[in-house]
Parts: C-alpha cells; sequence; structure tokens
C-alpha cells in the first residue's frame, strides 16, 4: 500500500529514477499505445504497477461509488491462454479494418506485431465493472464506464511517467465470457471494459501524435 506522505513523495512521483521527470503537459501529450516499442524481456515490478493502481484509485468516480476492480495478469500461462482469444479476436478485426494509405498501414504493422506477440508482454491489467453496464440505462452506463475509464487512463499516464508503455486495448472481450471463467472473475456480476498492456519501453523519445484541427471537431454555443 502506498501511502502519500512526505516520506513517499519520490516514491510516488519518480519510480524510474533514471527518468527524467515530465512535466504535465508533456505526459498527456506523449503518452502513446506503445506496441513495437515494448521491452518482451524486462519483467516489471509488482510495487511499479501497484504505485500506478494506488494513483488509478483517485480518479473521479460517479458518486464515490468507486466500481471498480483491476486483475492484474502476470502469470504466462494464464497470458497464452487470454492470448489466444485475443489473437482469434484480432484476426476477425484486422481484415475489414485494413487500410490503403499509409497511416492505416502503420497502425496495422504495429497493431499486428502486438498481437502476434501478446503472449510476451510481461503484465496485463483488467479493468473490471461491478454490475453489467449492458443491462442499464444509458445515464448509468455513461456514468460507470466513465468512472473506470478515467482511472485506467490515470493508471497508464502513472505507468508513463515511470517508464511504462501501455496500450488500451478491447479485442478480448468478444471472449470475455471465456476471459471470466480463466481468472475466476463472476462473469454474472461483474463486466470486464478492456485489457491494458504493461511493460518498460525501448527508449523514451515519444511525441505528440497527429490530431485533426481544432476547427474540425469542437463546436461552440452548439453544433
Amino acid at each position: 500500500m502506498l501511502h502519500f506522505g512526505t516520506s513517499s513523495r519520490a516514491s510516488l512521483y519518480g519510480s524510474a529514477m533514471n527518468q527524467a521527470p515530465l512535466d504535465p503537459d508533456t505526459l498527456l501529450t506523449t503518452t502513446r499505445a506503445v506496441r513495437l516499442r515494448l521491452d518482451f524481456d524486462r519483467p516489471v515490478e509488482p510495487d511499479l504497477i501497484d504505485e500506478c493502481l494506488q494513483i488509478a484509485l483517485q480518479a473521479p468516480t460517479a458518486s464515490n461509488s468507486q466500481p471498480w476492480h483491476f486483475v492484474v495478469v502476470t502469470d504466462p500461462a494464464l497470458r497464452e491462454a487470454i492470448a489466444v482469444h485475443y489473437r482469434r479476436s484480432f484476426a476477425d478485426y484486422i481484415r475489414p479494418a485494413a487500410a490503403d494509405d499509409a497511416a492505416g498501414a502503420r497502425l496495422v504493422k504495429s497493431a499486428t506485431y502486438l498481437a502476434d506477440r501478446f503472449a510476451e508482454v510481461p503484465v496485463y491489467v483488467i479493468p473490471v465493472l461491478r454490475g453489467r453496464p449492458e443491462q442499464q440505462g444509458l445515464t448509468s452506463q455513461a456514468s460507470q464506464y466513465g468512472s473506470i475509464l478515467q482511472a485506467t487512463w490515470s493508471f497508464q499516464l502513472a505507468a508513463r511517467a515511470r517508464g511504462l508503455g501501455t496500450c488500451f486495448t478491447t479485442l478480448h472481450l468478444a471472449y470475455e465470457e471465456e476471459v471470466a471463467a480463466l481468472l475466476g472473475i463472476p462473469h454474472g456480476r461483474y463486466a470486464q471494459v478492456g485489457l491494458v498492456t504493461a511493460g518498460h519501453t525501448l527508449g523514451d523519445s515519444f511525441r505528440p501524435a497527429a490530431r485533426r484541427p481544432l476547427d474540425a471537431i469542437v463546436h461552440r454555443n452548439g453544433w
């Protein structure tokens, strides 16, 4: 358990002591979906994941309900079993998703690389919601997903600040019930909402990605 007193300040904000601290804007604009640059051979310290999860628990949550759980998977046999389902889903996904332009081709390349080596990723973190959102109304779904996805993003930012690379994926959800059985998650009462891969990165030269201009997506005082 991480304590938030003065003595834990260095641990909270800079576990990767060989990494220069990131200012907030740099952290927010360079936390990428890391696929090609994962270090599959370097183990991830369990305490490092726990630190990131402790920070994730400070994320906003609707009505302070904290409807979340996180399943951390490091066992090689479990990772391989989950990877089988991920690759099955990926094979169905990538055919229609293949693109002709250069950006699309790069995405397909990196996504395929991750799928091929999915079982080698050192850590999976699976965010889980209490309840089955699909059985509830839109307002309840939005509040629950909004809570756990903010916490998951906080985990990814904390990981980036500590020299880890992450990628939020959802493809295994096509086989959610099978993965629930593998991990002992009570499928009828808890819903997986994704899977975050995590590992140390090869280098740290991450940059902001190309995005559409504000004028193309921002509507002021109406659509």
